[in-house]
């Protein structure tokens, strides 16, 4: 399997687990779809901060421009440290953090 053919896979897995209706009518009229990333991260901050938004462009690049990661810094959408409860929550599609903050929510 490609590249390209996974990441078309899995946009549309991930936007099947979504749900459509969170997802803005007029985008659907243009085949985009924005994803928001809700980072522990203050913005720019080097290294894992940067790596955020080098993640964000990288899927951007790969699906050709239809499906764009919108980076939100610490504390822009959501305090740091629940981040990964707005994604639960249905508050953001994706999170970037360090795994140990969550050792809690989660026995796996």
């Amino acid at each position: 399997m490609d590249r390209r053919s996974f990441i078309r896979k899995a946009g549309v897995a991930g936007v099947g687990a979504t749900g459509l209706s969170s997802i803005a009518a007029p985008a659907l009229a243009q085949n985009k779809i924005t994803w928001r990333m809700v980072t522990t991260w203050p913005k720019n901050f080097p290294g894992l901060g940067v790596g955020a938004q080098r993640l964000a462009d990288r899927i951007t690049s790969a699906s050709g421009g239809r499906l764009t990661v919108q980076v939100y810094s610490a504390g822009e959408l959501v305090p740091p440290l629940q981040s990964i409860d707005a994604v639960i929550d249905g508050g953001a599609e994706m999170s970037h953090g360090a795994a140990y903050y969550w050792q809690n929510k989660s026995p796996a």
